[in-house]
């Protein structure tokens, strides 16, 4: 894998660059495996799938704040060239493009936001089951709750709990602190970014209320929701969510060079 500003990804050249870049930036825990073949390789479209510092094959510390990560965003997409993308998030990484459409509204040409929100609150005993390596078994059985619906195939819940149990403590008490510390409720009114809400009808970790605030708060943003999926959309409909991308990528206004 590629590396540019210390960030380890990986790049699909699969489109004109008379198209917007798509740079994919993963949830809490999470890194570019998160992300599905049928997104990371979106047909049509270059696309970056980031592993964020201290997660995947990325070097060092998580960085336990939502600015922290955008800054690193801002400057990956310095290093690799790119004068403005569209960031996709999910969940943290939601949190994340958001933030970078507010503080570098010139670096992003859209946003999509996946299980995410404006607020991320992380309930108080997950946060310190986390912080524990004796109750840790508790916190992960607890996410795993949270973030797995009746629709998630047992296969995929498997695989994301061996996942999760793989994950350094410090890093996911980190990224849960991070979600927790997050909140741009206040200055969703001023993002004029072009943006994508998703959730999933039985998300439990970041619940419908969130997109919906989104999508009424954003100035022009689209709701879309994916009836039955939980936190895990992304995996659990990759198709889906890949076909609503593709139509909004459509939509996006984009300058080659720009």
């Amino acid at each position: 894998m590629p590396v540019a500003a210390g960030l380890h990804y990986f790049l699909h050249e699969g489109g004109s660059h008379s198209h917007a870049p798509v740079v994919f930036i993963h949830g809490e825990g999470g890194d570019h495996l998160s992300w599905p073949s049928e997104l990371r390789r979106l047909p049509g479209h270059r696309s970056y799938s980031l592993d964020l510092p201290g997660h995947g094959k990325s070097g060092g510390p998580g960085l336990q704040s939502v600015p922290g990560y955008a800054r690193s965003v801002v400057e990956f997409l310095d290093a690799a060239g790119l004068g403005r993308a569209v960031l996709v998030g999910q969940g943290m990484g939601g949190a994340i493009a958001l933030s970078v459409a507010a503080d570098s509204p010139e670096r992003a040409a859209g946003i999509v936001l996946i299980a995410s929100g404006a607020r991320l609150p992380v309930a108080s005993t997950l946060l310190e089951n986390s912080a524990n390596p004796a109750t840790l078994p508790l916190a992960l059985q607890a996410l795993l709750a949270a973030i797995c619906s009746l629709q998630t195939e047992a296969r995929l819940r498997e695989s994301v709990s061996r996942r999760l149990s793989a994950l350094r403590p410090t890093l996911l008490h980190g990224d849960l602190l991070a979600c927790d510390s997050f909140d741009l409720t206040a200055r969703l009114g001023s993002i004029r970014t072009p943006a994508l809400v998703i959730c999933g009808t039985e998300d439990k970790f970041t619940p419908l209320i969130y997109a919906e605030t989104l999508a009424s708060s954003l100035p022009g943003a689209a709701l879309q929701t994916i009836d039955g999926a939980g936190h895990l959309v992304c995996l659990e409909q990759p198709r889906r969510l890949a076909g609503l991308l593709t139509i909004f990528l459509g939509t996006v206004p984009y300058v080659p060079g720009g």
